[in-house]
C-alpha cells in the first residue's frame, strides 16, 4: 500500500513540482493509518521519519516494521538505498534540542526552491535545514522585501534571510544562539550570492535575550519573522525552558517593541496545542489568522503549522 501510495503521489507532483521551481516537497504523510510515516523528496533522493505504531510494539516488532517501510519507499520511488535518508523518531530518545545532531554521515546537497539555492543535510539531524512548509510564507517575504528592513529570529538557517535579500532587503538582521546554524545561515546566503555585512548582520544571541535588551534608538523592523522552536531547555539560554504554548504571549510582546510605524510581525508555530488568544496580545495590536495561505499544497495536513500577522491597530 505505501509503495503504491508513493508512486502515484510522485507522478502526482512532479509535473506542479516543475512549473513552481520546485525541487523538495512531501510526498507522504501518514496518508495510510497503517504507516505512520512522512516522506519527503529532494531533488532525487527521499527523506522518510518513521513513527512508531503502538507503544507496546517489541524492539524486534518496531525494526521489522521500520525495514518493513524501508522496502516499500525504495520500491515505490524506484531509488537505490543511498538515495533513502531513514530518520525513525521512535527511537531517539531523550532529546532536549530541536536541532540535535542525530548522525554523522554527511549526505550535504545544494536544493533550489523558487529561483534559490540552499544547503541540506539529508542525514545527520533530525531536519534537513529547510523547512518545507514555510515555502509559502518565505515567498510572501520576499514580495514585500523590496527596500525593507527585516527581522529573522530564531531563524534556524536562515532561508527566510536568503528570501529576503532576494526580494531586495534594505536591511536584515538574522538572529540564533548557534554558531552551526549561523555558519550554515552564511553559506546558503553565499549560494545565493549574499554576503552578510554592516547592513545584513548575523547575530548569534539568545532571541529572548536578544528582545528583551530592546532596540537601539533608530533600530526598527518593517518586518519581524517569529518562528520560534516549540520547546528548548538548552544550556545556553537564560530561562531554564522556553515552551511555545506557555511563553508566546511574552515573546509576541518583546517582538512588537521592535516593528515600525507600520509593520508587520509574521508569528508562526507548529505546536498543535498552542491556544492563540488575541486578547493576549499587547494593547493596541490586532492578528489576523492566514495559515491556509501560507502551508503549501504539497502538504496533506493543513495544520502542519499556523501562522498570524500582527500588526499595530490604525488610529481612528
Amino acid at each position: 500500500m505505501l509503495a503504491n501510495r508513493l508512486s502515484k503521489q510522485l507522478r502526482h507532483l512532479r509535473g506542479w513540482a516543475k512549473a513552481s521551481g520546485v525541487t523538495c516537497y512531501r510526498l507522504y504523510e501518514r496518508d495510510i493509518p497503517e504507516f505512520p510515516a512522512i516522506v519527503d523528496w529532494y531533488d532525487g533522493e527521499a527523506v522518510a521519519w518513521v513513527y512508531q505504531r503502538t507503544r507496546d510494539d517489541t524492539p524486534e516488532k518496531v525494526r521489522a516494521f521500520e525495514e518493513m517501510c524501508e522496502g516499500e519507499i525504495l520500491d515505490g520511488l524506484q531509488l537505490s538505498g543511498s538515495k533513502l535518508h531513514m530518520k525513525c523518531r521512535g527511537r531517539i530518545k531523550d532529546r532536549t534540542e530541536q536541532y540535535d545532531r542525530v548522525g554523522d554521515t554527511g549526505m550535504v546537497r545544494t536544493v533550489e526552491e523558487q529561483g534559490l539555492k540552499f544547503e541540506v543535510n539529508l542525514t545527520d539531524y533530525l531536519d534537513t535545514g529547510l523547512f518545507l512548509d514555510h515555502r509559502k510564507t518565505r515567498s510572501i517575504i520576499r514580495h514585500y522585501a523590496a527596500g525593507k528592513r527585516i527581522l529573522n529570529l530564531f531563524a534556524y538557517t536562515g532561508s527566510f534571510t536568503v528570501y529576503a535579500r532576494a526580494g531586495g532587503a534594505a536591511g536584515t538582521t538574522t538572529v540564533d544562539m548557534s554558531k552551526t546554524y549561523q555558519d550554515w545561515t552564511r553559506r546558503n546566503l553565499e549560494l545565493n550570492g549574499f554576503a552578510p555585512g554592516p547592513d545584513h548582520r548575523l547575530v548569534k544571541a539568545d532571541c529572548l535575550q536578544f528582545l528583551q535588551a530592546g532596540p537601539a534608538a533608530d533600530e526598527r523592523y518593517d518586518y519581524i519573522v517569529l518562528d520560534p522552536p516549540t520547546f528548548s531547555n538548552s544550556k545556553r539560554m537564560e530561562a531554564e525552558s522556553f515552551a511555545v504554548d506557555r511563553d508566546w504571549p511574552h515573546l509576541v510582546a518583546l517582538a512588537t517593541q521592535w516593528l515600525a510605524p507600520g509593520g508587520w510581525l509574521y508569528f508562526s508555530s507548529n505546536s498543535r496545542q498552542l491556544k492563540f488568544d488575541a486578547a493576549q496580545l499587547p494593547a493596541g495590536f490586532l492578528s489576523r489568522e492566514i495559515s491556509e495561505r501560507t502551508v503549501p499544497d504539497d502538504f496533506r495536513n493543513r495544520r502542519i503549522h499556523r501562522c498570524w500577522t500582527i500588526t499595530a491597530a490604525k488610529p481612528e
